[in-house]
């Protein structure tokens, strides 16, 4: 089916108190396994590809078509977003080959020369009704320019907002990316003062760091968006770890990539029906 445009998969769990859960996509087989969890569970999400990851591949086309082509052979109801772009060229490359969204991220310049840059590809995104999330300063875990303690401040939020005309925001209120442990304790009376001043949905990057009893309160106090990766990658390699120290002998990458990929499929059906339902 065709793809579901982000702003109804962002704005429906918004207007039903729940999250709209974004997964981010590593290679074909956690696209598969996050695809298979929303058609199981008949709860629509994103699937997410970021920066890192088009660095890991060499290039953004090969695993956005992929993704593009999984989405749009499924009855699930999908959406295809770009995580963390900075370089306006494959910003622009990417919504021309189908994503529906993308998150401009010029969070480590200047606050004046994040609105400038932000707002011109917000425009050139909802001349082709792309929806837009951007951030404003950085969530820790990518290179430090947010500690745990830093948080984002209601008053310029709002004035980013309005400056820029972005859809939805990414704030800092106590998530960090990469964390292996779901120790992460987020500021929920900050996201409950940020939802009630912006006009636009609140993105939780850093979410894999974060209990599900967390994760359920901050969406309760306002949040939407929930952004997951890295607790994706550690029930994958978890599984294929087990596997191969299991079976010294075992070659055939197959064989622990699909159990897997179902264990990758199992967490996101879990995931979607605690928290996006």
């Amino acid at each position: 089916m065709p793809l579901v445009p982000t702003a109804s998969i962002v704005d429906a769990a918004r207007a039903a108190g729940v999250g709209a859960l974004a997964f981010n996509v590593i290679h074909l087989e956690t696209g598969e396994a996050i695809v298979a969890a929303a058609e199981e569970t008949g709860i629509p999400l994103v699937l997410q590809i970021s920066k890192n990851c088009i660095d890991y591949h060499g290039g953004m086309m090969p695993l956005l078509r992929a993704t593009l082509a999984l989405a749009e052979d499924s009855a699930a109801g999908l959406s295809v977003h770009l995580d963390h772009l900075t370089d306006p060229d494959m910003i622009r490359a990417g919504v021309e080959a189908g994503a529906r969204s993308v998150m401009v991220d010029y969070s480590d310049l200047p606050y004046e020369e994040n609105v400038r840059a932000t707002a011109e590809l917000t425009a050139w995104c909802h001349e082709r009704e792309v929806f837009v999330e951007a951030e404003l300063g950085k969530v820790g875990g990518k290179g430090g320019a947010h500690a745990f303690g830093v948080r984002t401040d209601p008053d310029e939020a709002l004035a980013f907002v309005q400056a820029t005309g972005v859809d939805a925001l990414a704030v800092a209120v106590g998530s960090s990316h990469r964390m292996r442990e779901r120790t992460a304790v987020l500021d929920k009376d900050l996201v409950t003062t940020l939802s009630e001043a912006l006009p636009v949905p609140l993105v939780l990057h850093g979410s894999s760091g974060v209990a599900d009893e967390e994760l359920a309160q901050v969406i309760a106090a306002g949040m939407t968006k929930i952004n997951i990766s890295s607790r994706l990658t550690t029930v994958f390699t978890g599984v294929v770890r087990e596997m191969l120290a299991a079976d010294p002998d075992l070659t055939d990458s197959r064989k622990c990539f699909e159990p897997a990929r179902r264990a990758v499929t199992d967490e996101v059906a879990r995931l979607l029906t605690s928290l996006g339902a």
